[in-house]
């Protein structure tokens, strides 16, 4: 039985941490490396392969986005699964990007590509995998801190990582008697390309920026020890506690008027 390990946006940030610590820590047989910039994911192979112990590296160049994207990736599954041998030993949904600023000012193309990559791509690569997770199996996916409230300036992106809290809590229940085990890890600002990208090259990072390392490594130990949902940072701990008594219109528009989100679709 060939048993895989699956990490998608495998080229940077999060996803690429994810990589190099289940390399070092849980054994498998291969570790897809899963997203669209070759070079980057040739240069992570190349990094795990020194790593004694570890699964072997395959580069999947794959766009992943939306319906479309999580089929050609299911594809893969169905040829490497052709003769029943095959199981994803752990499935890490880290794909995802953010847009920062009003959604009036926010191009449309793009958000609709958000919500392709952080809720469409999401789902269908956890319908695509059940067939292959059997007991023991690791589901993470990628969620965030602004999942938990909605946000002003960043309202689809914290809307869709509230959706994928809500359906990975909901999965992690429905598959508990497989002993398939979801988590959820829901970080604050992690020191990663995310910003850049959100801005449209405007903040280069985050303020107070999170380690993806020290990310990666408190959500696998959440995992380990039965914790479904991890927030690491006790600030980040505080916020998503407060959530439940704050309310969500008003937390809305606080964001809205005093924390504003720097993006070149606004001029910044």
């Amino acid at each position: 039985m060939k048993r895989i390990q699956i990490i998608t946006g495998a080229s940077s940030g999060i996803g690429r941490e994810f990589a190099l610590q289940m390399a070092r820590n849980r054994k498998a047989d291969e570790i897809w490396l899963v997203a669209r910039r070759r070079d980057r994911l040739e240069s992570l192979a190349a990094e795990i392969a020194l790593i004694d112990g570890a699964a072997k590296p395959l580069v999947v160049e794959i766009d992943i986005s939306g319906k479309a994207g999580a089929t050609k990736l299911a594809k893969t599954l169905e040829r490497e699964g052709q003769s029943g041998d095959l199981t994803i030993d752990a499935l890490i949904n880290n794909a995802g990007f953010g847009t920062y600023g009003p959604f009036a000012d926010t191009p449309l193309e793009k958000e609709l590509e958000m919500i392709d990559l952080n809720i469409t791509s999401l789902t269908a690569l956890c319908h695509h995998a059940l067939p292959y997770l059997a007991g023991g199996s690791l589901v993470v996916n990628v969620a965030s801190l602004a999942g938990f409230i909605p946000l002003g300036n960043f309202a689809v992106y914290a809307a869709s990582k509230a959706y994928v809290l809500s359906f990975s809590v909901a999965l992690a229940a429905e598959l508990a008697d497989r002993k398939i085990f979801v988590s959820t890890v829901c970080p604050g600002p992690v020191d990663t390309e995310f910003a850049l990208v959100a801005s449209s090259g405007a903040r280069e990072k985050v303020v107070d920026g999170k380690s993806a390392e020290a990310v990666v490594r408190a959500c696998l130990t959440d995992a380990q020890r039965g914790k479904r949902i991890s927030v690491m940072a006790w600030k980040w701990k505080f916020k998503a506690f407060m959530s439940r008594f704050v309310g969500r219109y008003w937390f809305a528009r606080h964001t809205f008027v005093h924390e504003k989100r720097p993006s070149r679709s606004d001029g910044v």
